[in-house]
């Protein structure tokens, strides 16, 4: 399994999954699919299939161009609203593409259908993957827009949070700067934080992504993966996990970051490969 990480519009990640045994390719959150089909035609692969996270425009917006260039692709996602969708998911169910296993994990908390996608191959030593979407980012998660915090939190914590550790997390935007700035505001004593942000502010320096991280570092450093730690409770004056986590909610909304945007046309040339 090759994962092809695809920066496009100001701070979104597109990605194309290929099975290097038969070729096939999975491409999740199409929003550009003109430079998608760039790079299927570069890496010589067809494309079957569209898992789309949640149905907001810099996720699926180029879902109906796609269909339209390539008929009889099939586009799939938790939510009726998602743009071209040909079938939805549900919690639990698995897919298969040649060797590499997919299963649909619903993941509400930014949307009431975002569904993350748990990649795995039989047999390989190469570690599993989850396309978490704007379920869970590095070192931070998306707003809480239309889920309660108690659905938020089993997303998190009880249904990502317990994937292997070593699962690779490829989300759905570059935002680990922010994330991890406010991390460090919660936790300022926390050692891993304060690695992570300086190696993330020298990706940022030379203009390169902070994605894949793994659940395990996430576990270390992301405080909305945190909301039991004393820490984490202390900030936020809240006990029970759900109530930490709607008030780092609230926390995280009000904090502004002070930086330079980034530059869209600079990260359009970007397309980068996790895999052997």
């Amino acid at each position: 399994m090759k994962v092809k990480v695809i920066p496009v519009l100001e701070d979104n990640y597109m990605y194309l999954v290929i099975e290097e045994h038969t070729r096939e390719a999975v491409a999740v959150d199409v929003a550009v699919p003109k430079r998608l089909l760039e790079i299927v035609g570069r890496e010589g692969v067809s494309l079957t299939t569209v898992l789309t996270t949640h149905h907001h425009w810099d996720h699926a917006r180029g879902n109906a161009e796609l269909a339209r260039l390539r008929p009889g692709l099939a586009v799939l996602g938790a939510d009726e609203r998602i743009c071209a969708l040909t079938r939805r998911l549900v919690h639990g169910e698995e897919l298969r593409f040649g060797a590499i296993h997919v299963r649909c994990l619903l993941t509400p908390g930014h949307t009431s259908g975002h569904m993350s996608y748990f990649l795995w191959e039989e047999d390989c030593p190469d570690p599993p993957a989850v396309f978490s979407g704007d379920a869970l980012s590095v070192g931070g998660c998306g707003l809480r827009l239309e889920s309660t915090a108690q659905q938020m939190y089993q997303s998190l914590v009880e249904t990502l949070g317990t994937l292997p550790p070593e699962t690779k997390v490829f989300c759905g935007h570059e935002h680990t700067l922010g994330n991890l700035e406010f991390a460090q505001k919660v936790e300022p004593g926390n050692d891993h934080v304060r690695a992570k942000l300086s190696w993330a502010k020298k990706r940022d320096e030379d203009d390169m992504p902070t994605v894949p991280s793994t659940l395990g570092e996430e576990l270390l450093y992301n405080p909305f993966l945190r909301v039991a730690e004393e820490p984490v409770c202390k900030f936020t004056g809240k006990v029970a996990p759900a109530e930490v986590l709607e008030a780092l909610c609230r926390e995280r909304a009000s904090f502004e970051r002070a930086a330079e945007p980034l530059q869209p046309q600079a990260r359009a040339l970007l397309a980068l490969q996790w895999g052997p």
